[in-house]
């Protein structure tokens, strides 16, 4: 029997010499068979461990931020809780002596018998008169069908500058009140003075006729100033019909029935042998302020029922205006037509009893609250969240339900006016793009002041001695670019301390050959490690050199190196990030760029902070969850990801970001780093900054049209947070420009509008947004730039200026791509040298904008005369949209006032001008 077979069946084969060396070989074996099988199931245990161990941490984290939001979502509740508005006033048991009835009618119709009807009928359940203000079109009706309810009538003739109409309401009135014994008094006129339809003299002389003819008591009725200032006009009446209106005076609310007593005391002691009538004196539900007066529903029940109560005490005759709302009142601004104790529907807007309280505040919060809620449930989907994130993300959130709340209720409450229709018609489209912005921009304020800090950072560990080096071929592609310039790149590559490297050159499109044998010559010195290329007439911008570049790159190559032709190189760059690459997830690696001519201008160290800001707070975030932007240079790709990515594409003009999406769709990981390996030159001026910005920003929308298949459901390897990432950032960059330039034109359209009444005020709903978007903006950029950017005070002041300023390059240059033919143009970036490129800012966009919107906000403050609250936050908003604009135009000039103080010339120097590939 074979011994091996033996040992495979008992412990004590009959076996010995070789055939027992045999076996205890193969002993060893098995045992160390067996030892790897539980290793492995050890490993397994410990991993099925570690996935229940996530899990429950995971459970644990979601329960947590559970209690959270329900926690914000309470105290939401409680903050409308104790918000409540509802009050108390005396009780109205018994009808109102009278009010105010009218009906709008175009000039070739007339209001209906059924309408009238209608009307009466709901006015005689709460008043025992009606007061009308014509006895025409319709109105002829009111005395016979006021008779079948029991109501009495006020009869009005309308007076103006037509005096056939004039004659017409007369006789119409005379011949109502000879006819209807219901009809009590005559008011010749309404605020005709007030309106300057007629004189003093004239308007006594029409009252006199008719009293002539007139079987009751005859009055007329304006405000109450003009009876103080025409005795004459009192002498010629029977009766007084004083309009105190408090709301239209500026009185403050709850000034305003002792205000209105006081006045009423004023005239009987100017006239103690006449009758003094209030003829209108009311309050109304909705719409802007007038000056100290605000209106509103609890203030308009709150201040009748107390007037009435003081009224009745005192036997004072009054008319209270108006009986209904009336939508088509325009005249008097968007508070015209809530003067109604009924709305249009007929219903009445607040109980004359007991308990004062919106009907509709607790659909309101409920709204608001049940809204923040569902919206904050986001929050629990969000990885890696700490407490107080959770917290400012919710209570963010039950902001946005409480708008949405407020708005939903606004179109329950109001009336489609023409003016509001068309303001909500354009805003709100704006506003909802608006919303995801400011919540992106709120959620990486979240992340950088409350966050757990970034965990995903490169960590650089020291280099072990006896690790393999890969090999990385260095591309350097150059196009006109001064040569002493790119030597200096070239020779800070050929100092690398790395062993394995080679380094290829590319010069494309540039014909004089001054520009290319200082560097051919020079790579020639330095050996067979640095290969010069030198192309003309290539097509296919700055991605054509690259595909060049990798055509001459060696095959042992394994990494591939990209370097803007302006970059001085650390020499550790490869040597502490190729590491990395040990990971064979790992499909790129990029450190950012820096500048090392920052401190030429303040033109440039602002420019230098505002580029510092996005790569150590906008990368730091979006490396957290994989989804950083690539920049072509400073980068090192695995050359396995750049081919299966397709390598390098020339259908868009931002050819790195759009090789990193593709390297991150197919599933590769990126790895970033904060630490400072190269140090470029920055943009020559301004305008080769906006340049180089306009071009990013038309790349981006070349890429979201290329790239938006890959963020469906299941076409690509991208998870859900990283689409989440790309998504929201080209949102808030390009997308927020658009929305903002979009905003300040349209706003611009409605300055003649709002500034001389021609339509409703902007309301605060539209307004307020703008105002917290900008607040935030500014919050955002301040908090992130002190807690993750090492500048100065006034470096991060004129970061934020260059980032306003190129609000308008971007929302064009994002606008044109977007177009069915939009197409991008290669500029290269002017660096170097000395000289500034000089333009007039007269001739910006911007200027012709930002001065548009500085003077339309002027002029809506300045004639906001009576100080409307939603009319100086319109003149706020368009100040706050004229500041990107400004900014580009203020640093022109700074450019301009430190060009003189330097003597920098104004002409461009030879092969570093703006040209198109």
């Amino acid at each position: 029997m074979d011994c091996r077979l033996a040992a495979s069946r008992t412990l004590t084969p009959s076996c010995s010499g070789p055939d027992v060396a045999n076996r205890i070989g193969w002993r060893a074996a098995f045992e160390q068979n067996v030892s790897a099988m539980n290793n492995e199931a050890a490993n397994r245990i410990r991993h099925r461990g570690l996935l229940v161990t996530r899990r429950q941490r995971r459970a644990m984290s979601l329960v947590t931020f559970g209690v959270i939001v329900c926690l914000i979502a309470a105290l939401h509740f409680a903050f409308w809780a104790v918000r409540n508005p509802h009050t108390s006033a005396p009780s109205v048991e018994q009808r109102l002596p009278s009010v105010s009835y009218n009906r709008f009618s175009s000039k070739n119709s007339e209001i209906s018998e059924a309408r009238i009807r209608a009307d009466l009928t709901a006015i005689a359940s709460q008043a025992k008169a009606v007061r009308t203000y014509s006895s025409t079109q319709g109105l002829e009706l009111v005395p016979p069908i006021a008779a079948e309810l029991g109501l009495t009538v006020t009869l009005g003739i309308w007076i103006d500058k037509d005096d056939a109409r004039n004659e017409r309401e007369i006789a119409t009135a005379l011949a109502l009140a000879h006819r209807y014994p219901n009809v009590t008094r005559l008011v010749v006129g309404n605020e005709t003075l007030f309106r300057h339809e007629q004189t003093a003299a004239g308007l006594a002389a029409f009252i006199r006729r008719v009293k002539r003819d007139s079987p009751v008591p005859v009055a007329t009725a304006d405000h109450w100033k003009f009876f103080l200032e025409h005795p004459e006009l009192v002498d010629a009446v029977d009766q007084v019909f004083a309009h105190i209106l408090p709301y239209w005076g500026g009185i403050p609310n709850a000034l305003a029935v002792d205000d209105s007593i006081d006045v009423y005391d004023r005239l009987l002691a100017a006239y103690p042998n006449k009758k003094i009538v209030i003829g209108e004196f009311g309050w109304p539900s909705e719409g802007h302020n007038f000056e100290r007066a605000k209106a509103d529903p609890i203030s308009q029940a709150v201040i009748l029922r107390n007037f009435v109560v003081r009224a009745n005490a005192r036997a004072i005759d009054y008319n209270i205006v108006e009986a209904i709302d009336q939508p088509e009142k325009l005249f008097e601004g968007n508070v015209g037509p809530y003067w109604g104790i009924f709305d249009a529907r007929l219903q009445p807007k607040f109980s004359w009893t007991g308990r004062i309280a919106d009907p509709n505040y607790w659909k309101t919060a409920l709204v608001a609250v049940m809204t923040g809620l569902l919206l904050s449930l986001a929050v629990l989907a969000l990885p890696g969240t700490t407490i107080r994130q959770a917290a400012l993300l919710s209570g963010i959130d039950h902001l946005g339900g409480h708008w949405c709340a407020d708005l939903l209720m606004y179109w329950h409450t109001h009336y489609l006016l023409a003016g509001e229709t068309i303001s909500f018609a354009i805003a709100l489209p704006l506003l909802l793009l608006l919303a995801p912005v400011l919540r992106s921009r709120v959620n990486e304020f979240a992340k950088v002041s409350f966050g757990r800090g970034p965990r995903r950072l490169l960590k650089l560990s020291p280099p072990i001695p006896a690790a393999r080096s890969p090999k990385v071929s260095i591309h350097i592609p150059a196009c006109r670019e001064p040569p002493e310039m790119l030597l200096q790149t070239i020779d800070s590559v050929a100092l690398l301390d790395y062993p394995n490297f080679e380094c290829v050159v590319v010069i494309n499109n540039t014909p004089d050959p001054a520009f290319w044998e200082p560097i051919k010559a020079r790579c020639h010195e330095l050996g067979p490690r640095f290969k010069f290329v030198y192309a003309e007439n290539l097509v296919g911008f700055k991605a054509a050199a690259l595909r060049l570049a990798l055509a001459q790159t060696a095959t042992d190559a394994e990494i591939i190196g990209v370097l803007d032709a302006d970059y001085v190189v650390d020499r550790n760059w490869l040597k502490e990030l190729t590491p990395a690459f040990a990971d064979p997830n790992v499909g790129l690696v990029q450190a950012p760029q820096d500048h090392r001519d920052g401190s030429r201008s303040f033109i440039h160290s602002a420019m230098n902070a505002e580029y510092a800001g996005f790569f150590d707070i906008g990368m730091v975030e979006r490396n957290e969850v994989n989804a950083i932007i690539v920049h072509g240079t400073m980068c090192l790709i695995r050359r396995t990801a750049l081919d299966t990515a397709g390598g390098w594409s020339s259908d868009t003009i931002c050819e790195d970001s759009d090789l990193g999406l593709s390297i991150l769709e197919q599933g590769w990981r990126a790895q970033y780093t904060t630490r400072r390996y190269g140090w470029g030159l920055l943009p020559q001026d301004y305008l080769a900054f906006r340049t180089q910005r306009a071009r990013w920003a038309a790349g981006a929308v070349q890429i979201v049209k290329k790239h938006w298949r890959q963020f469906l459901p299941g076409t690509s390897r991208l998870d859900r947070n990283q689409k989440r990432e790309f998504i929201f950032g080209w949102l808030s960059w390009f997308g927020a420009e658009i929305i903002g330039v979009a905003a300040a034109i349209l706003n611009l359209i409605w300055v003649p509008f709002v500034a001389f009444q021609v339509v409703a005020i902007p309301d605060t709903l539209l307004t307020l947004p703008i105002l917290a978007a900008f607040l935030v903006s500014v919050g955002h950029f301040t908090s992130s730039y002190r807690l993750r950017v090492a500048i100065s005070y006034q470096q991060m002041l004129g970061a934020m200026l260059v980032f306003m300023s190129v609000q308008w390059t971007v929302a064009s240059a994002a606008l044109k791509a977007a177009l069915p033919a939009g197409q991008g143009y290669f500029h290269r970036t002017r660096k170097g040298g000395g000289t500034i490129v000089r333009r007039s800012p007269a001739m910006m966009p911007e200027a012709f904008l930002g001065m548009l919107l500085l003077a339309g906000s002027t002029l809506i403050y300045a004639t906001n005369f009576y100080r409307y609250i939603e009319t100086d936050l319109f003149a706020a908003v368009l100040l706050i949209q004229s500041l990107p604009f400004l900014a580009a135009v203020a640093l022109v000039w700074l450019e301009r006032i430190g060009n003189r103080k330097t003597g920098t010339s104004s002409a461009p120097p030879i092969g570093t001008g703006a040209e198109v590939i």
